[in-house]
């Protein structure tokens, strides 16, 4: 009995396993996950001093892949994490580009001088035009998860999107600020044009006269001021990035990535389409202090709202915010004002990399159960960003980043439901060839067991016993 028991067992393994559907049945054998750490280029800092830089073709994955997740962190030359308040990573982008076959173009080539006809950018799916990267995160990037569910993924390296006589590459931007000794970290972090004694942006234009910090004062090069008579020495950092992967296939749905901005001043008209040319995506904004404004009814908190129209539809598989210190979160609603997912700040409380006092250290995520959250095309979302006014704030940021898939995943019916792929034809007959040869394996095992049972029952009654 022992044998026929073990071959129900099986049978009932095997029955699990069409009732399952096809994604999670069978992801773990075809798709295995892969792991690479690459480095950036190398970058010195020295008190006070800025790196935001723009790195051309760096190492990625290669070949048709869904990614899954992405991490970086600011490492020194010995692989020791850095903590924000000796560098701040004020932001990383990773954007993808196609380049024509046989020209090249190195680590630090400035995108102004290529040629038109060489260069094509490969930018995500949203709607602000200067924000087209595929990942990127800031202070928060430690403790943030960049996590793709099952069966989803982000595509790169599909040989039909790649225009004919190109080859797809990636840019890496790094934008870290050196704190240490600084007379006033915060207002370094923040880029307060005072502190780098900067009046014209990197391409020697005035800057407004109220504009008082942000991304036009701590371009490349500039220096924060530093404490009289503090001396530190320059150093060699890297941005090390994680990336995690599976070979792209029919099992991997494939996302788009879209993000907004609390400072789009996109506005509905009557010939308005909700296409990228028709938003103005600033980036950064200022909040003004309880002190300068009033306290009034808000709490001392800064809350703005934009409606944006969506020019495309699909499910929601997970969202993010981007904030600063002093954000104390973001969502995403309905025009209704239903919740559709919010993302928080968390603050550290320590010294150590990853919990540094002071500084927003990760942002919660949300990952709807697939197909609970959907969004019609032509549909009024609500985006919301919230930041403390307890005192004044520069060059701060409200970006939403999410990520849409334009189907579900399709189960695998019962055993009766006809199966529309040839390979799940396959994969079906073949099982239940299997499950019909442990069922004749099973019946061959319980007759052979009660025929050595008669025949020994027969043997003892030969012998008198």
């Amino acid at each position: 009995m022992a044998s026929y028991n073990q071959g129900c067992l099986i049978l009932v393994g095997i029955l699990v396993t069409l009732s399952l559907p096809y994604s999670h049945a069978f992801w773990r054998n075809e798709n295995k996950i892969q792991t690479a750490v690459f480095l950036s280029p190398k970058f010195v800092l020295g008190p006070g001093s800025v790196e935001n830089r723009f790195y051309y073709n760096v190492d990625f994955p290669k070949g048709h892949i869904a990614v899954k997740s992405f991490d970086a962190e600011v490492i020194d030359e010995a692989g020791n994490p850095i903590p924000l308040h000796e560098t701040y990573l004020h932001h990383w982008v990773v954007v993808r580009y196609y380049v024509r076959k046989g020209v090249e173009i190195s680590e630090f080539d400035d995108p102004r001088k290529f040629n038109e006809s060489d260069y094509i950018s490969g930018r995500n799916s949203g709607i602000c035009q200067n924000l087209g990267q595929f990942f990127g995160l800031g202070s928060e990037t430690r403790k943030t998860s960049t996590h793709v569910p099952n069966p989803y993924g982000i595509e790169a390296g599909n040989p039909a999107e790649i225009p004919s006589g190109f080859e797809e590459q990636w840019m890496l931007n790094v934008h870290a600020i050196d704190t240490r000794g600084a007379e006033d970290k915060l207002g370094c972090t923040e880029c307060r044009c005072d502190l780098y004694n900067i009046t014209v942006d990197e391409y020697g234009r005035p800057l407004r006269p109220d504009y008082k910090g942000g991304l036009l004062c701590c371009y490349d090069h500039t220096q924060c001021k530093v404490k009289h008579g503090f001396e530190a020495v320059r150093r060699a950092l890297y941005l090390r990035y994680t990336v995690t992967w599976v070979d792209m296939d029919r099992s991997v749905l494939p996302v788009k990535i879209y993000i907004f901005d609390i400072t789009d001043g996109w506005k509905r008209s009557r010939s308005s389409t909700g296409i990228i040319a028709e938003h103005e995506c600033k980036v950064e904004y200022d909040i003004e202090s309880c002190d300068a404004t009033g306290m009034g009814d808000d709490g001392c908190i800064d809350t703005r709202r934009i409606s944006l129209d969506m020019p495309f539809g699909g499910y929601l598989i997970y969202g993010v915010a981007h904030q600063h210190s002093g954000g104390t979160g973001s969502a995403l609603y309905r025009e209704d004002g239903q919740l559709m997912c919010s993302s928080l700040p968390t603050y550290g409380e320590g010294e150590e990399p990853g919990n540094e006092a002071g500084y927003i250290v990760g942002m919660t995520t949300c990952y709807p159960k697939p197909g609970t959250v959907e969004i019609s095309k032509g549909e009024t979302l609500i985006l919301e960003s919230n930041y403390s006014r307890i005192r004044h704030h520069t060059g701060v940021m409200g970006l939403f980043y999410i990520l849409v898939a334009d189907e579900l995943p399709k189960p695998m019916h019962a055993l009766h439901t006809v199966v529309q792929t040839q390979d799940s034809i396959m994969v079906v007959t073949i099982l239940w060839a299997a499950v019909a040869l442990i069922g004749v394996v099973a019946v061959i095992a319980v007759a052979v067991h009660y025929r050595l049972k008669r025949e020994g029952e027969d043997g003892y009654e030969a012998i008198g016993m």
